[in-house]
């Protein structure tokens, strides 16, 4: 008797004992139908192959892949596509896999039951690796049919083989072309810049920062040329000076021979000498030789015109033609001619020295200006050099690797294992579903049992009676039966008394 579901390992025994053919029956029962089952079900082939992705051949050190997208999200991007309606209806078509309705056309429940009998696995990685890229994937197709189930298979391999080089090669075709209207761009604006620092330095020639230094020693070499300048200039001052005095000297001598040297002509020659003397003195000191020279002259012909008596005026001077200058008038003329010329040329020399000074002094001073306006446009013009050179690196990148998709030499699917042709249905398994009959067999007569023990409501031990009675057991008295075919006793049974 079995009280508040508490079912001892005797109770056990004791069922068990007496209802071991439950256990059996239903075992076998249910064994039985799983086979049956898996007679009577229709069967499913299943096709598969094996995708290996094979990497590189040119190491990415050289040339740097165009697709870093992760390799599982790619394949289940390639996934969605494939398993599209678009994409599964000529495949229907082709093995005509399905009826059509009635208008003629495939249901969202056809794409449906097709797209659920395609499955995609990715392989995992070897464990102990570190490298993590996904090396393969498996693709599996179940159908009623081994035939078609291998044809499907092919097909959607095939389908990953070219949308996997169709995405590759259009990926790395559009890298190409925008890396090419993105450097096409770049070097536009690159020219522009190159234009505006051509047309500064054209501007600002002679001011740039790199000719300062050329500018002060140019600016010294013309302070210098102007300093010798206006020395030279002085000198052909002081010699015009000087032939003019000397010229004036001549000049009054020889009108002084042509008159006979009256005391005019005395006069004429002394203001001409003190006019010489002023003159000289106005260029030099009054320690100069010339100087000196000059008033010796003065002083010798006060002397002399001191010492002459005066003359008488008594006839009246008759005017005389000129006499030819002599060669020494006229070379003295000739050397006071030469001295206008070089003073007006060391007088324009010298203007022209001081023009170029001051513009050099204006490129001097701009310089720090130029310097700070050049270094804004040298800043853009290497921004834009520097980001057309690393579009340039980048868009011959994307050409080698365009020329690998090309080649087949980068990243590509490898079927390792062709589509195979199932000789055994893969459902119903037979082993599996015999095993399901006879767990579940099991799992019936252990709940049969169950309920045939909570059920017996008889008593077998002395447990039972006080659980039952709710008594005391005072005393058992056995029961003996003598059996008179064997001359023996039977198993004792006890009476209980309470």
């Amino acid at each position: 008797m079995v009280r508040n579901n508490d079912i001892t390992l005797s109770d056990v025994k004791r069922i068990l004992r007496r209802y071991w053919w439950v256990a059996l029956i239903t075992t076998t029962v249910c064994a039985v139908a799983g086979v049956a089952l898996a007679q009577l079900l229709p069967k499913r082939y299943t096709s598969e192959t094996v995708i290996l992705v094979e990497q590189p051949t040119v190491p990415t050190e050289y040339v740097k892949p165009i697709i870093t997208e992760d390799l599982n999200r790619r394949l289940a991007s390639m996934q969605e596509q494939i398993l599209s309606r678009t994409r599964l209806q000529p495949i229907i078509e082709k093995f005509n896999l399905y009826p059509k309705d009635q208008d003629g056309i495939y249901t969202d429940e056809v794409i449906a039951r097709l797209r659920a009998a395609v499955k995609i696995t990715p392989m995992e990685p070897m464990a102990g690796t570190d490298n993590r890229q996904l090396p393969g994937f498996e693709v599996a197709v179940d159908s009623h049919s081994p035939e078609l189930a291998q044809g499907v298979c092919s097909e959607i391999m095939s389908m990953f083989l070219e949308q996997n080089t169709k995405e590759r090669e259009q990926q790395a075709s559009r890298t190409t072309s925008f890396l090419t209207k993105q450097l096409d761009e770049a070097k536009a604006k690159l020219d522009e810049q190159d234009g505006r620092l051509a047309q500064f330095k054209r501007q600002y020639l002679g001011s740039l920062p790199e000719e300062e230094q050329t500018n002060l020693s140019l600016l010294t070499g013309l302070n210098s040329q102007l300093e010798a300048n206006t020395q030279a200039l002085s000198r052909a001052h002081q010699d015009l000076a000087f032939n003019e005095s000397l010229l004036s000297q001549q000049e009054t001598n020889l009108r002084a021979a042509q008159t006979g040297q009256n005391p005019e002509t005395a006069d004429l020659q002394l203001n001409a000498l003190r006019d010489q003397l002023a003159n000289l003195l106005s260029h030099y000191t009054p320690k100069h030789p010339d100087v000196v020279k000059v008033q010796n002259q003065i002083a010798e012909l006060e002397k002399r015109r001191a010492a002459e008596p005066a003359p008488e005026n008594t006839e009246e001077t008759l005017p005389q033609r000129p006499a030819p200058a002599s060669p020494q008038v006229q070379q003295l003329r000739a050397k006071v001619r030469q001295d206008q010329i070089m003073i007006a040329d060391f007088t324009k020399h010298q203007a022209l020295i001081e023009t170029q000074i001051h513009s050099l002094q204006d490129r001097v001073q701009a310089s720090p200006v130029v310097e700070q306006q050049l270094k804004e446009l040298t800043r853009s013009y290497q921004s834009a050099l520097d980001f057309y050179n690393e579009l340039l690196k980048k868009r011959q990148n994307s050409a080698m690797a365009a020329d690998l998709e090309h080649q087949q030499e980068s990243e590509q699917f490898r079927v390792l294992d062709p589509p195979s042709l199932p000789d055994k249905a893969s459902f119903p398994n037979k082993p599996l579903f015999v095993g399901g009959g006879v767990a579940s067999g099991l799992g019936l007569s252990l709940g049969l049992l169950y309920l045939i023990a909570f059920s017996d409501t008889s008593l077998h031990t002395e447990r039972d009676v006080e659980k039952c009675l709710k008594l005391p057991v005072m005393v058992s008295i056995p029961s003996l039966d003598l059996d008179a075919a064997s001359n023996t006793f039977k198993t004792p049974t006890s009476t209980l008394v309470t």
